[in-house]
Formats: C-alpha cells, sequence, structure tokens
C-alpha cells in the first residue's frame, strides 16, 4: 500500500543523466513509496532496450544538428525528445506496481484543463483519436518504473527527420507517417507551458493516491553513484551495442511489435546472434539471445532453444510461437 509519495522535477536536460537519475532512484525506491519523477531532455532519440540504433534513428542528421542518441532501459520503440515533451516517470516496487493508477494520473491532470483524453490500446494515451503520450515499461528484482512523454508541442518535423519508423509499423497503426498519429496538447490548451503541466501532474498525484506528495531534492542523490550509471548510458557500447558482423538476418512484424534475428554461424553451430525487437517486454530479446548462441544450426535446436526461453512477460506463449514461425520461414 502507498503511503509516501515523492517528487522529483529536475532541471537536467542531459539524457544520460536523466536516465541515471531514473535507474538510481528505481533501485532505490522503498516499500509503500512512490517517486514521480518529471523531466526533459534537450534533442534526443530514446531507443528502446533492445531496438537496433542503426534502423531506428537518422544518425546523421541528428548528429549534424547536435542531437543525442540513447537507450533506456525499457522496451519499446523509439521516441523523440525535446523541450516541447514533458516526461514522467513511476516509480515503485512490484507490490504497489498498478499501470491503469499511474496512467490516470496522468489522465487526471491533463483533463483537469477540460479536455476528454482515454487510455487506448496498450500504452498509449489518446486524445481525438491520436496519441499524445506512449510508455514503456521496466523491472529490475522487485523495484519497477513505468515511464512516458507527453508531447506538449510535437515538432512532428523533427520526429520526421530523426526517427525512421518501418513501413511496417506505419502500416499496422493504418498510417502513412509518423505526423498522421500523433497530436500535440498545447493546441487544445491555450497558454500551456511545460512548467504549468507539471504542476498539474504533481497535484493529480496527490489527489490520485491521496496522499500529501513531498519534494526529493536532486541534491539529495548521490553523486557518484549517479555519475558512474550516467557514464554507463553515455557508452557507445551500451548505445549501439556490439560490432556487428555480417551473417543470415530476418525479421517480421507481429501483433506485439517487431523482431528481428541476425546470426553468425561458425561450422554448423550459432557462434553469435543479436535480438532486436521494439516489443514492450524487455526481458525477452536477451533471454532469447542467450538461448539461442552457441546452438546448432538446425530448424529442430533453434525451436527446441525458444521452448526454453524463461522472461518475465504475460504473452510469452505468443512470443514464441511467433518466434518460432519466424524461423521456420529460415529452413
Amino acid at each position: 500500500m502507498i503511503r509516501r509519495l515523492w517528487c522529483l522535477w529536475t532541471q537536467n536536460r542531459q539524457p544520460y543523466r536523466n536516465m541515471a537519475v531514473e535507474e538510481y532512484l528505481t533501485r532505490r525506491v522503498q516499500p509503500g513509496e512512490c517517486i514521480l519523477y518529471l523531466w526533459q531532455n534537450d534533442r534526443t532519440v530514446v531507443i528502446g532496450r533492445n531496438q537496433d540504433a542503426g534502423r531506428e534513428c537518422r544518425m546523421a542528421a541528428l548528429q549534424a544538428d547536435g542531437g543525442c542518441l540513447a537507450r533506456r532501459l525499457s522496451g519499446g520503440g523509439a521516441v523523440y525528445h525535446d523541450r516541447n515533451n514533458l516526461n514522467y516517470t513511476f516509480m515503485v516496487r512490484q507490490e504497489d506496481y498498478d499501470v491503469a493508477r499511474q496512467l490516470s494520473v496522468i489522465l487526471r491532470a491533463v483533463n483537469s484543463f477540460g479536455l476528454n483524453a482515454a487510455a487506448g490500446g496498450r500504452n498509449d494515451l489518446l486524445l481525438q483519436g491520436k496519441k499524445f503520450s506512449g510508455s514503456a515499461f521496466y523491472r529490475s528484482g522487485d523495484c519497477c518504473y513505468h515511464h512516458g512523454t507527453l508531447l506538449l508541442r510535437v515538432d512532428t518535423a523533427a520526429m520526421e527527420k530523426y526517427l525512421q519508423v518501418s513501413p511496417a509499423k506505419l502500416a499496422s497503426k493504418g498510417i502513412a507517417s509518423v505526423r498522421a498519429r500523433v497530436i500535440d496538447l498545447a493546441g487544445r490548451i491555450p497558454d500551456l507551458t511545460p512548467q504549468l503541466m507539471g504542476s498539474r501532474l504533481r497535484l493529480a498525484f496527490g489527489e490520485v493516491y491521496g496522499c500529501p506528495v513531498e519534494d526529493l531534492p536532486e541534491t539529495a542523490l548521490p553523486e557518484d553513484a549517479v555519475a558512474a550509471m550516467q557514464q554507463r548510458f553515455a557508452d557507445k557500447n551500451w548505445i549501439f551495442g556490439p560490432q556487428r558482423r555480417d551473417g543470415c538476418k530476418v525479421e517480421r512484424r507481429f501483433s506485439w511489435g517487431e523482431i528481428g534475428l541476425q546470426f553468425v554461424c561458425r561450422q554448423n553451430r550459432i557462434e553469435q546472434v543479436r535480438v532486436f525487437s521494439d516489443a514492450m517486454e524487455q526481458e525477452y530479446a536477451p533471454a532469447l539471445e542467450r538461448m539461442l548462441t552457441g546452438m546448432a544450426w538446425n530448424l529442430p535446436s533453434l525451436l527446441v532453444a525458444v521452448d526454453r526461453v524463461e522472461a518475465g512477460a504475460e504473452n510469452l506463449p505468443q512470443l514464441k510461437a511467433d518466434t518460432k514461425e519466424l524461423l521456420q520461414s529460415l529452413f
């Protein structure tokens, strides 16, 4: 049961620092607490835990404009951040983790302006049938976070310039472009600013949970621990992953998202495998990589390896079934 609420509203806009603070708070949240972290990034593309950086972001354009590429801990797809967005993260222990309740904080704040926003799908918030916020999720032991981005004054030109969305994903949404799928809040709320929205979020946070909200000063965080996490998020090996080698590749989009498999084989055995996915279940892709590595390069062995995958995903049977279907296309 939640008995204590904290809110940290940072003025830092460096993505690797923000991700480090987010991870630190998640790993330190105590039973009976919920922390709301409000933050913004300067020009940044943030990819999901298991995505292929080169396929999701137009790196040359982003770097030419002084932007950053960052990889987060949670699953899901790529998003664009700048000062026109306000990002939120709820940190809580597993026993008090409630996505519907957490999303109700966001909806209460948005609808306090006289709007009629609602949840749609698994992780989106919609206004007039278009998306103004998406969420992603992460769990480490019994510590969890749920985070998302609120589109206040969306720069659709920048989104389309830097995000490289696959045609299959757009087709699955029944749209022709990223621009056609999203909506911003500023066009419906006069004089909207990140400060005004943040204040409404803080107020709604206390109202939904029925507790007073205490401010958590960022200066209370241990700088050495946060700096070490920040360094890891800024590391190119974390952002881009191991150096890829040529090999067999296959990919497909299913109802739950895209998955791509890249194999390097030696003497009829899998020497290296990379699994790329925008699935919300961040544990599935690395677990699948571990099981497939070292297996004999034949369909029966690969199917057995998939069966042995263990991951904390509610739809694990469907993930396995679709992965097997994809592997069968190789033989």
